[in-house]
């Protein structure tokens, strides 16, 4: 008898390839069979595509990390980010309302407008800056309208890992050719590996109970400067980093993009802590373990 579909859209971006990496550690391997598409099997903008492959397909819990991630971009492609992270969200969530299946798509910090000083909880007001964030915040509105008990949203921020582009293998490579950095200092945010969150997703997938909005980081409350400062001591201990790489802070106003980001998206995850059974996250812990993954992976170019 087969076992029920796990289906993972996105699965060549780093929490894709992380959840593939973890699978054969999780329970969930039991239980369900793993299908993982990229762009190219799935094409999340076609709307009747989605339909027919999922007709066939007919998944019991689908993970949405699929998603159109480039901030800036977003602001003068705006059709673009809103197919993938809105109308492609609306899809999913439309044909789970009608086939019994769960669905957990992945949202963002940027659904707030980082105006407050407090961690936001998962019932604080949204005020997204920019495109992506608005879009990523329709997104939602689709899953946790069709979907009322059995359609997830995890909020996370700062997304690391040995995989792709992301601000640890950024640092690490211009650390590593001795270059003197400036980095924002006064945006201020949480960082997350994406094993831990991996772990995270895996128990909200096998608790029967779960759904609405869960935030999910791996705490802390820090600039992108004590980030990069805190990358860059643990590479030196770790003999990754030559010890002469000058660090400094600066302001986000020294650096302007299109998009604005928020000042302040530390996420309140309390209620995420008591589905792990964590007593406490720790991200430099966390961090040290992606970076022992990047010194031993030697196909795990720092790009």
């Amino acid at each position: 008898m087969s076992l029920p579909k796990l289906l993972l859209t996105g699965c060549q971006g780093q929490l894709g390839l992380a959840f593939y990496e973890n699978w054969e550690g999780m329970a969930l391997n039991e239980h369900f069979d793993l299908v993982r598409v990229d762009r190219q099997e799935f094409d999340m903008t076609d709307s009747i595509g989605i339909k027919t492959f999922l007709d066939e397909l007919h998944p019991s819990v689908i993970l949405n990390t699929a998603a159109y991630t480039r901030v800036d971009d977003a602001e003068t492609n705006p059709e673009e980010a809103y197919r993938v992270n809105d109308w492609a969200v609306g899809s999913l969530a439309s044909w789970c309302a009608t086939n019994s299946c769960k669905l957990i798509h992945l949202s963002t910090d940027f659904v707030f407008s980082g105006s407050v000083t407090m961690p936001y909880s998962v019932c604080a007001a949204t005020g997204p800056l920019g495109v992506y964030g608005a879009s990523k915040l329709a997104g939602e509105g689709h899953v946790l309208g069709k979907l009322p008990s059995s359609g997830l949203v995890v909020r996370t921020s700062w997304l690391y890992s040995e995989y792709g582009h992301n601000f640890v293998k950024t640092m690490l490579r211009l650390m590593s050719e001795n270059r003197e950095l400036s980095v924002v200092s006064d945006q201020i945010g949480s960082p997350t590996s994406v094993h831990s969150l991996c772990l995270f997703i895996a128990k909200l997938i096998g608790s029967e109970s779960a759904a609405g909005i869960y935030h999910f980081t791996d705490g802390g409350s820090l600039s992108w400067y004590e980030f990069a400062v805190t990358i860059q001591e643990m590479g030196i201990e770790l003999g990754m980093l030559p010890k002469n790489s000058l660090v400094n802070p600066v302001p986000t106003e020294s650096y302007p993009t299109p998009a604005k980001r928020p000042a302040y998206s530390v996420l309140d995850i309390s209620m995420s802590e008591e589905v792990t059974d964590r007593a406490s996250l720790d991200w430099k812990r966390e961090l040290m373990k992606v970076l022992k993954r990047i010194q031993a992976g030697s196909e795990l170019e720092i790009i």
